[in-house]
């Protein structure tokens, strides 16, 4: 009787390895995209890699690698290797516009390759990425990786209307600021502000569905209570973040955070007299002396946009910020200047 057990119970796993490797390639291509595509951290994909010899084999396919989330390339600043570096590689060849982005941002800033990261980020932008039409609108801002006189504020603007367009929130509010200062292009307050609101706007939607995501499933109600997301209103309307309502952070792309990982940890090592932008959901280093603009009330924090001075201001400068003469007798030196940025209010 229990010989009869042991027969029934290996055939059955038998018959279960053969129906898996009777799955044609392309099918089990197609579930592993669809499982790459929907990787929340590094580990997810990496599993499927260990699973077995054929699924090891399968997940390198090219179709796989060019759907592999943003979210899978989230490696740690301390864990970058040559292995990782690959990978990377191997997704860009395959297409993976993220993988594009996230490598191009590692080379241009960590890696001080300038030439390639650019290249690698023209390369998703070109495809619409909206991340790289900011990231290269910033460059042209700066005028990144070379003198102060490689700005081209037309370009920023270009790019980053383009980015604005594909409905970037950051892109959004920098172009807002743009048009309200007549900076890289006409001034148009009126425009500038119906940008801000529209960037704000998203931001403020995003941060509501994210709040409702976290409610358990029975306190989900027809009519949602939104007094439980503690949003401060105005007259009966939302204040919004450039305008003084106190939303949750946005979401840090995981490049982001390599990137301030990697400065502010022994990995990488900023040159003297180099600065990290002030906002820290951003981690973009100066790649020249006095390339970011500091905040013209207190001088003692640099953005690299006004888009991240108008997130910094309303998470955590404009309880800190103080009149630049108190700044002064407190010993910070006049070097510089003082940068041509605004204090946004």
């Amino acid at each position: 009787m229990l010989q009869r057990k042991k027969q029934r119970i290996s055939r059955t796993g038998t018959e279960i390895s053969d129906l898996f490797d009777g799955l044609p390639d392309d099918l089990v291509i197609s579930i592993i995209s669809k499982l790459a595509s929907s990787a929340s951290s590094p580990p997810d994909f990496i599993n499927i890699l260990l699973t077995c010899k054929r699924l090891n084999r399968l997940a390198v396919h090219p179709l796989v690698l060019s759907k592999v989330s943003f979210k899978a390339f989230a490696v740690k600043a301390r864990n970058w290797c040559d292995s990782v570096h690959r990978f990377l590689k191997q997704c860009v060849n395959a297409g993976n516009v993220e993988a594009s982005y996230t490598l191009g941002m590692i080379r241009f800033y960590c890696l001080q390759n300038r030439g390639s990261g650019a290249s690698l980020m023209a390369k998703a932008a070109i495809k619409s990425h909206a991340p790289s039409l900011y990231s290269l609108a910033v460059i042209q801002f700066n005028g990144s990786g070379g003198s102060k006189n490689d700005k081209d504020l037309r370009a920023g603007v270009a790019l980053c209307a383009r980015a604005a367009f594909l409905g970037h929130v950051d892109a959004l509010r920098e172009l807002g600021h743009c048009l309200q200062d007549g900076y890289g292009v006409r001034q148009h307050r009126a425009e500038g502000r119906r940008l801000l609101v529209q960037a704000n706007a998203r931001e403020l939607a995003s941060s509501i569905n994210a709040l409702v995501k976290r409610k358990p499933p029975q306190q989900h109600h027809r009519h949602l209570n939104y007094q439980h997301y503690s949003l401060k209103t105005c007259q009966g309307c939302p204040l919004l973040s450039d305008f003084g309502c106190n939303v949750p952070a946005p979401e840090v792309h995981p490049v982001n955070v390599f990137l301030k990982e990697w400065f502010e940890s022994e990995v990488g090592e900023l040159a003297p007299g180099l600065r990290l932008c002030s906002h820290k959901g951003c981690g973009r280093p100066e790649t020249r002396a006095h390339e970011f603009r500091r905040c013209s009330v207190c001088g003692t924090v640099n953005y690299c946009s006004r888009g991240c001075q108008a997130l910094d201001w309303k998470l955590r400068h404009k309880v800190e910020c103080r009149p630049i003469e108190r700044w002064l007798e407190e010993g910070g030196g006049g070097g510089g200047g003082v940068g041509e940025m605004e204090e946004v209010v």
